[in-house]
């Protein structure tokens, strides 16, 4: 990747989160910044404390291997966060295909897990295809196919897919289409603006007929399917952030930053209980809370 490049695909951050991820190219941050390497892994042990006081079943990934690092090479790897290299629609299971050359072995510390838990389950697993080798600043339109956790949404029968041409591709979100609609699904294209990543950075759907919602992130508006919905709008510095990335454990429970204080104040308006963790770290390296879980199971 070009320098130019980089510059690109860093710009969807804050000044200061660019300036700290340029720190840690090319480094194991537990060898180069210590410091924060721990406070990231006390930001993690928070969530995971407070997921088993709400009654939540915690699973945690491996980590790469030296070899898994090694194999990567000169395009390097990271293991930050688990909600890209998989999906969960229904009772479907499906690895990820990352845009990105250094993401590509991030399924590979969830295979223990899927080993353990989704193969014997009466449930469907599957993997997005391997995409093309292209350069990273191909047509996207005919690059792929890739499909990533982050810009995929459940709701019922209805999956929306961001497109904003850094991260999931046309041929992905086509791939999913044709391995779902036997089961009855829908799956919707949004159109993002490319300074957003994900979809999950755009909106975060709270419960039925409720959603957090950057309107000025959509190059065609909100997605009519939501026309009727609440919502509780979030400015384009706050999604910068991660603001809509939090997590609603049910109708009634959300976990979120408390650096979004007036958006968690909205939220509770709405009779849904929020609980706030410092992710600062998480977010500086990209991910909010959303991005850093995936719910294989939800009871009823």
């Amino acid at each position: 990747m070009t320098g130019e490049q980089l510059a690109k695909e860093l710009s969807i951050l804050p000044l200061s989160e660019q300036e700290f991820m340029r720190s840690i190219l090319g480094t194991d941050m537990r060898d180069s910044k210590p410091d924060v390497q721990k406070r990231w892994e006390e930001e993690r042990s928070k969530l995971v404390d407070l997921f088993r006081q709400l009654g939540v079943t915690v699973y945690r990934p491996e980590k790469l291997t030296a070899l898994q690092k090694l194999n990567r090479g000169k395009a390097g790897y990271s293991n930050n966060f688990v909600r890209d290299p998989l999906m969960v629609i229904g009772n479907n299971v499906i690895e990820a295909s990352f845009r990105f050359p250094h993401r590509c072995e991030e399924i590979l510390p969830c295979r223990p897990l899927i080993e353990k838990l989704v193969m014997p389950a009466e449930c469907g697993y599957f993997a997005v295809p391997r995409p093309d080798i292209l350069p990273i600043d191909a047509d996207f339109d005919k690059a792929g196919p890739f499909l990533e956790g982050g810009d995929v949404l459940v709701l019922d029968k209805n999956v929306f897919v961001g497109i904003s041409g850094r991260a999931s591709s046309l041929k992905g979100m086509n791939y999913l289409a044709k391995l779902l609609a036997p089961q009855g699904y829908k799956v919707h294209r949004v159109a993002l603006k490319p300074n957003f990543l994900h979809l999950d950075c755009a909106m975060g759907l709270l419960r039925q007929g409720l959603m957090l919602v950057c309107p000025e992130a959509f190059i065609d508006g909100i997605p009519e399917y939501f026309r009727e919905w609440e919502k509780i709008e979030v400015s384009m510095e706050e999604a910068s952030a991660l603001g809509t990335n939090g997590i609603p454990l049910s109708p009634n429970v959300y976990i979120t930053d408390p650096i979004f204080e007036r958006i968690g104040a909205e939220i509770n308006k709405r009779d849904i209980d929020v609980h706030y963790i410092d992710f600062t770290i998480s977010r500086s390296l990209g991910g909010g809370f959303r991005c850093s879980t995936q719910a294989l199971h939800r009871e009823d």
